[in-house]
């Protein structure tokens, strides 16, 4: 088995396997043709994500600092905004739905370390996917924790780590995240 089948099967792999390191300086070099762009060409922005990433759903943009590893397990849907300096460290897939409003310094992080020093010293990581429903609003500086999955309609106060699944329709805030109120019962119109 490969390195990179290693990885797209979720098992410990080596992120130096020449194949995967020739895939991450792929991504490196087009990130930084992304991030040198005019940051109102939009259209050359949007050509460059699309090559990029897995999946761009139409009316999606990313403002510019942006950084990934792989790009190809990005997956973005409809009408999504994701502010400056987004990080998503795409080892296994990262889907991020329709709707979706994403802070700036956000960082999704669907790859870890084993707790074993020894197979660290060897470099070995893998990765768990990360998935965000519609209509969710992810508030700035938060982090998305690898095998996450952040429910529709959810709120992510800024901040916060979100280090396990998120229901929908619910506001969570905190290091680790955890449920403050479901949004049924909130008044609209207002803040969180």
């Amino acid at each position: 088995m490969t390195e990179k089948e290693k990885k797209e099967s979720g098992l410990w792999y080596n992120p130096l396997d020449s194949e995967l390191y020739a895939e991450l300086m792929r991504a490196k070099k087009m990130m930084r043709r992304y991030n040198a762009l005019e940051p109102d060409d939009r259209e050359a922005m949007s050509r460059l994500l699309h090559e990029l990433c897995g999946a761009v759903g139409e009316g999606s943009h990313i403002l510019q600092p942006f950084t990934c590893d792989y790009g190809y397990n990005i997956f973005i849907g409809k009408n999504t905004f994701g502010n400056h300096n987004i990080t998503m460290l795409d080892s296994a897939p990262i889907r991020i739905g329709d709707n979706v409003l994403i802070g700036p310094n956000v960082s999704f992080y669907s790859v870890s370390h084993p707790i074993e020093a020894d197979m660290r010293r060897m470099g070995m990581e893998r990765g768990r996917p990360i998935t965000v429903g519609h209509d969710v609003w992810i508030g700035g500086g938060c982090t998305i924790l690898p095998g996450v999955t952040i429910g529709d309609r959810a709120i992510i106060g800024a901040g916060s780590v979100v280090a396990h699944d998120i229901p929908a329709d619910t506001i969570a805030k905190g290091s680790p995240a955890e449920v403050t109120r479901k949004i049924a019962n909130t008044p609209k119109h207002l803040d969180y």
